[in-house]
């Protein structure tokens, strides 16, 4: 057993951080399937109708936990940063399955190209696809840090993961406002 001295830093492991980005790839490949090549099962959209308001309300209640907590850790309060953040967390994975069910059931949502809105929202709905595929391993790896006492290392990815966190759940409840507002 080795004994870590505060001036001793944890080096993180890479296998670690190799199979988190690992489980984030084949995550991803799977909701590429899922979104592309897989046909839905309730292509009439009888069952579960709802899926897509309860998505954008998973996605708002991440939104706020994540700005909650980001006032938290501002405040040096490190105990609630922790539980929001938690929160932001548990939103978020709640979300990421009813997103597979809606997907799984109903397909995608197809916005009208004709629409004067079409050429912000496919932007708006790139980067936030984009950004949500870095999003994952970045979340996953900043909480991994932060669970294993690997606060500088932390601090350091959270700079990078909170905005784009932050952005993906505020562009998810955009995207869904403009599809049922235009749909």
């Amino acid at each position: 057993m080795t004994n870590h001295s505060a001036a001793t830093p944890l080096r993180t492991p890479p296998a670690i951080i190799a199979g988190i980005i690992a489980v984030s790839a084949a995550a991803s490949a799977f909701i590429c399937w899922l979104v592309y090549f897989h046909t839905p099962t309730d292509v009439a959209g009888t069952q579960l109708r709802s899926l897509p308001l309860v998505n954008a309300v998973l996605n708002a209640c991440s939104t706020v936990a994540l700005l909650t907590g980001y006032r938290f850790i501002k405040a040096r309060n490190v105990a609630a940063h922790r539980t929001a953040m938690f929160t932001a967390f548990f939103f978020s994975s709640i979300f990421l399955v009813s997103y597979l069910v809606n997907f799984a059931l109903h397909g995608e949502t197809k916005f009208n190209r004709l629409s004067a809105w079409w050429p912000f929202y496919w932007k708006l709905l790139a980067s936030h696809i984009v950004l949500s595929v870095f999003a994952l391993p970045m979340i996953l790896i900043t909480f991994f840090l932060s669970l294993t006492g690997r606060f500088p290392a932390h601090r350091r990815l959270a700079r990078y993961t909170y905005p784009i966190w932050l952005y993906v759940s505020i562009t998810g409840v955009i995207v869904y406002w403009m599809q049922s507002a235009i749909h």
